[in-house]
């Protein structure tokens, strides 16, 4: 693709820096946040960069983007997935919970069912939901990942594997677009994967920007889910294969 001087500045930034916001960027500029927006969504129409709420991201498909930064891509249509998916789970159930900002959400909006057994390897999943005296917290042991609280490792998946529950909610970093769930950590991956094979139903829940990513480390397949909830699946093929799968496809923006 062909880049403007400013365009090329803004991608040097997002590399160096991870991401790049809007406001910041028409200050350093001296142009107009819609000018911004524009470049941005040039940059992001070629793929050279990942859109955010108010900016956007350097997508690296070796690496994967900072915790907080994370934390703030697609942050409503993450809320939105994380309340669809919660409703899905009756209450009395057992589920595990894996590592993810987005699982994160459906934890937090699993707090008003009564009678439920979460079973997590995310410190953050459980720290949020210890309070709750009507929701039963267990955590596995293993390595704590200092970068974003997940418990990974061996230690872990043998903890993982003594459980059979009628829930699983799972992420994935990135969804290519033959239907593989991909992520960074061979470790993390390791976990997702004793969870799947532990648990009666399977819910993933991704925001659409993960359509546009890339990672090195293969979870599964996403016709191994029972269920996807996503914003928007926007790749033709994908749900093609939620078709054929039979995996239930739910939308929370149409």
């Amino acid at each position: 693709m062909y880049l403007t001087g400013r365009q090329a500045e803004i991608l040097e930034l997002a590399k160096a820096e991870g991401r790049v916001l809007v406001d910041e960027l028409a200050t350093r500029f001296s142009v107009t946040p819609q000018t911004i927006r524009k470049d941005l969504n040039d940059l992001c129409d070629g793929k050279a960069l990942t859109r955010i709420h108010g900016g956007a991201i350097f997508p690296s498909g070796r690496d994967n983007v900072k915790y907080d930064q994370r934390r703030e891509i697609a942050a409503p249509e993450k809320l939105a997935i994380g309340r669809a998916c919660a409703g899905l789970i009756p209450d009395s159930a057992s589920l595990f919970i894996n590592i993810g900002t987005t699982t994160e959400a459906v934890g937090e909006a699993l707090t008003g069912h009564s009678s439920l057994m979460v079973i997590t390897n995310n410190i953050n999943v459980a720290n949020s939901l210890r309070v709750f005296p009507s929701i039963e917290v267990v955590i596995a042991g293993g390595v704590v990942r200092g970068s974003d609280g997940g418990i990974v490792g061996e230690a872990a998946v043998d903890f993982i594997r003594q459980f059979k529950v009628d829930f699983a909610v799972i992420g994935a970093s990135a969804i290519d677009h033959d239907g593989a769930l991909l992520d960074f950590d061979f470790r993390e991956v390791k976990v997702a994967q004793a969870i799947i094979a532990n648990a009666r139903h399977v819910i993933l829940v991704a925001d659409s920007t993960k359509f546009d990513r890339t990672a090195p480390v293969r979870i599964g397949h996403i016709s191994q889910v029972h269920t996807f909830v996503t914003d928007r699946c926007k790749i033709a093929s994908v749900r093609d294969i939620c078709s054929a799968a039979e995996v239930r496809l739910v939308e929370t923006r149409s």
